[in-house]
């Protein structure tokens, strides 16, 4: 904290760019590890959430500020994160991305090779690349434009993550970032990258996540970080199950993934939560099951079921939509609830309190990184060393910040409303701000 009179800008000593931010998953993460950071979020609830956060923002679209406002950017800056759109390359998806696959590796080969980047973007168009599957090369660009712009020095530390079918575009990023070569002028890194599974990191949810890690060469070497706690068996049998049968009767294993019921509890327990678990306590315990939304093995109607001493499915924009019972005569009378904005934050592992704002709340929180696997991954990253006890121990509650910061991060970041993106500040016939 400042001393009394001492004012401190809000981009002072800013370390970290977190490029396609949304409500600050890996901001957060850099919080608790007492980094601070920037992000450019093209989504105007996104920012709202940050804003009120007290996270720095830039409401932009993340070419658009390459290209054009690049010097905006605080020279301190020097790790450079992020986690382009997932949508096209996401099983949930159509699979756009994952079918591009091959003619995104060529077009990634073509930037370093130093091929003019307006007929990488006109071949991109012309070859129907989604423009969402193209954003996955936006922090290689970000890593070029840096080397090749005078008075900036190379980003040390490089960090990014998306869905598991990015995973070879990462290979060949770390093998291009090994190499120095073409338009990187010798720059060399460090580089490797891995899936990583939320629930052996304390994450009360099983999400798998690719993740690259590059450090310049000399800062030391990339290892994959450590896990905490055992995996979960997702494909555990379960068909024959009666549903009497499915309320757990203990927790988790000793050491072993985080349960809802347990993550839950915890928060609910802190100081001024919010959180009421009272709706799903029988005999002082807290038991239910949850009945996703999304099918299973291909049917849309074989709804896949975790009970609360089980991690949460992975935590979507659609989470509000998966119903929870806390019983089979609950469930025989259709007789659902639903976890609530919060609660849905906690399983991804954001702080009880955080002051989600704005409007499309449920896709804010599903968008996210977990918190805590940001943790770990930016820890080991800048650190070399695993997140403290105490930095995990204290990643639970967010420090309250006043209107007035709130104002000041939106006039940093939104400004004149002229340079955010296209109808960002559209005002809706009901008086509200839409998204973009």
């Amino acid at each position: 904290m400042s001393s009394p009179g001492t004012q401190v800008h809000p981009l002072d000593g800013v370390r970290i760019l977190d490029l396609f931010a949304g409500p600050g998953g890996l901001d957060v993460a850099a919080h608790f590890l007492g980094f601070k950071s920037i992000g450019i979020e093209w989504d105007r609830n996104a920012c709202e959430t940050r804003y009120a956060a007290g996270l720095p923002t830039i409401h932009a679209d993340v070419s658009v500020m390459r290209e054009t406002r690049f010097d905006e950017i605080p020279k301190s800056v020097d790790v450079l994160a992020g986690g382009p759109p997932c949508q096209s390359f996401s099983v949930a998806g159509r699979g756009a991305g994952r079918a591009a696959l091959s003619t995104v590796k060529e077009f990634i080969h073509r930037l370093v090779s130093g091929e003019d980047e307006a007929l990488i973007d006109r071949d991109l168009h012309a070859r129907g690349v989604d423009p969402r599957t193209a954003l996955v090369l936006e922090p290689l660009r970000w890593l070029l434009k840096a080397i090749e712009t005078e008075g900036r020095d190379p980003y040390r530390v490089i960090v990014l993550e998306q869905v598991p079918a990015v995973l070879p575009l990462w290979g060949v990023y770390a093998q291009l970032l090994r190499s120095g070569e073409g338009r990187l002028k010798g720059v060399k890194y460090e580089a490797d990258c891995w899936e990583l599974k939320t629930e052996q990191f304390g994450v009360p949810q099983t999400r798998t996540r690719a993740v690259l890690v590059a450090r310049l060469v000399g800062s030391g070497a990339v290892e994959r970080p450590p896990t905490t706690h055992l995996p979960f068996d997702v494909r555990r049998g379960r068909g024959s199950t009666a549903r009497a049968q499915m309320l757990p009767t203990k927790s988790g294993p000793p050491h072993g993934w985080l349960s809802m019921a347990e993550a839950l509890d915890a928060a609910s327990a802190l100081t001024e939560s919010s959180l009421d678990m009272s709706r799903f306590r029988t005999g002082g315990r807290t038991k239910f099951f949850v009945v996703s939304n999304y099918g299973s093995n291909g049917n849309p109607k074989n709804r896949g079921r975790r009970l609360s001493s089980e991690p949460a499915f992975t935590v979507t924009g659609k989470v509000s939509r998966n119903k929870v019972y806390r019983n089979d005569e609950d469930y025989d009378a259709d007789r659902s609830d639903r976890f609530t904005i919060a609660e849905s934050g906690v399983l991804q592992t954001f702080p009880h309190n955080f002051p989600w704002s704005g409007n499309d709340q449920a896709q804010q929180v599903g968008n996210a990184v977990p918190p805590r696997l940001g943790m770990h991954v930016l820890s080991h990253a800048l650190r070399g060393t695993a997140p403290s006890d105490a930095e995990l121990a204290g990643s639970t509650t967010w420090p309250t910040f006043s209107g007035n910061t709130a104002d000041e991060l939106r006039a940093i970041g939104c400004g004149d409303q002229s340079r955010c993106p296209q109808n960002g500040h559209k005002v809706t016939r009901a008086g509200r701000k839409s998204a973009p």
